[in-house]
C-alpha cells in the first residue's frame, strides 16, 4: 500500500526513525500505543530508494530480498522538514506507522520528498523446530477432528484423532522439500510421484492416502487455518478414514513462496490399495 501526502510547514528538524517511534510509542489518531520500537534496517533503506525511483514496494522489497511478512509505505513531500513530516505523518498515517505488526523501517529521500517503508520480516521455523512444528499440527488437527466441523457444504462429526508417523513425515518434507527446489506448487512431484508413491516411497504400506500442501505462510497455525478454510483441505482433515499423519515443511529463502508445507494422511492396509488424493 502506497500513500501520498503533501505540505509546505517549516521546522525544526528532528531524527526520523527516533520520532516515528515515539509516535507509537504514545499513540496517535485516539489509539493506544505500541511498545514495539522499529529497527533501522539497511535493506528497507534500499528498498524505499527503489520506491523513490518509482518501482512498487512489493516489487522493491523482492528486488532486495527482503521477504516481508506485511509491509507498508508511505510518501511524504514537504517543505518543512523532520517536524512537518511527522506532523503529516501524525496526521494522516497513523495506521501505517502505528502498524503493530511492523517490526523494521527505512527511509530514503531526494529534495524535499521522503519515502518510508515499513515492514514485518517473515518468520520461518528453523530446521530444528520440525518435530515441535510437527506436533503443533498434530494438536490442531486433532483439535478440529474433536469436533464437528463444516467443510464448504459438507459437514463432518467430530471423528477419532490422528497420530504422528515417521514415514508420512518423511514422505511429506520430500515433497516439500522437492517443491521449494524446484520452484513448483502441486501434488505430481518433479519426478512424476504421486502421494501415494511417495508414501509407499517412505516404506508405509496404505489402503488410503490423502495430501494438503500449502506455501508461503510462515507458521504451522498458519498452515492449519488454511487448510480448514479450503473445502477439499478440509476434506482430507477431517476424513474418519485416516489415522496417521505425517507433515514436512521446507524454507528457500530463493523461491518466491519462501516456505512450502506437506501434510500426509493415510491409514495402514496392505491388503487394500485404493487411495484419495486432494
Amino acid at each position: 500500500m502506497a500513500l501520498v501526502a503533501t505540505a509546505q510547514v517549516l521546522g525544526a528538524q528532528a531524527t526520523l526513525p527516533d520520532s516515528i517511534n515515539a509516535i507509537r510509542l504514545h499513540g496517535c489518531g485516539g489509539g493506544a500505543g505500541v511498545n514495539h520500537p522499529l529497527r533501522s534496517a539497511a535493506k528497507l533503506d534500499e528498498a524505499a530508494e527503489r520506491a523513490a525511483a518509482g518501482t512498487s514496494v512489493h516489487d522493491a522489497l523482492r528486488a532486495v530480498g527482503y521477504e516481508a511478512q506485511v509491509s507498508a509505505s508511505v510518501h511524504v513531500a514537504t517543505l518543512g522538514g523532520d517536524q512537518a513530516i511527522m506532523r503529516l505523518l501524525e496526521q494522516h498515517f497513523c495506521a501505517q506507522i502505528a502498524e503493530p505488526t511492523a517490526r523494521e523501517i527505512g527511509i530514503a529521500r531526494r529534495g524535499e520528498d521522503t519515502w518510508i517503508v515499513l515492514a514485518a520480516p517473515l518468520e520461518t521455523p528453523p530446521p530444528q523446530d520440525a518435530p515441535a512444528v510437527s506436533r503443533r499440527v498434530l494438536a490442531l488437527v486433532n483439535e478440529a477432528r474433536a469436533r464437528p466441523t463444516r467443510c464448504g457444504r459438507q459437514i463432518f462429526n467430530a471423528t477419532t484423532p490422528l497420530k504422528l508417523s515417521a514415514p508420512l513425515g518423511k514422505a511429506a518434507l520430500a515433497h516439500s522439500l522437492d517443491m521449494a527446489t524446484h520452484g513448483y506448487f502441486d501434488h505430481m512431484g518433479a519426478d512424476g510421484s504421486t502421494p501415494a508413491s511417495r508414501v509407499t516411497r517412505a516404506g508405509y504400506a496404505w489402503s488410503v492416502v490423502g495430501e494438503n500442501v500449502a506455501a508461503g505462510v510462515p507458521t504451522p497455525d498458519e498452515a492449519v487455518a488454511g487448510w480448514l478454510q479450503s473445502t477439499a483441505h478440509c476434506q482430507n482433515l477431517m476424513d474418519p478414514r485416516f489415522n496417521d499423519m505425517g507433515v514436512g515443511f521446507f524454507v528457500n529463502p530463493k523461491n518466491p513462496s519462501v516456505i512450502f508445507w506437506t501434510q500426509v494422511f493415510a491409514q495402514a492396509d496392505p491388503k487394500s490399495a485404493t487411495h484419495t488424493t486432494r
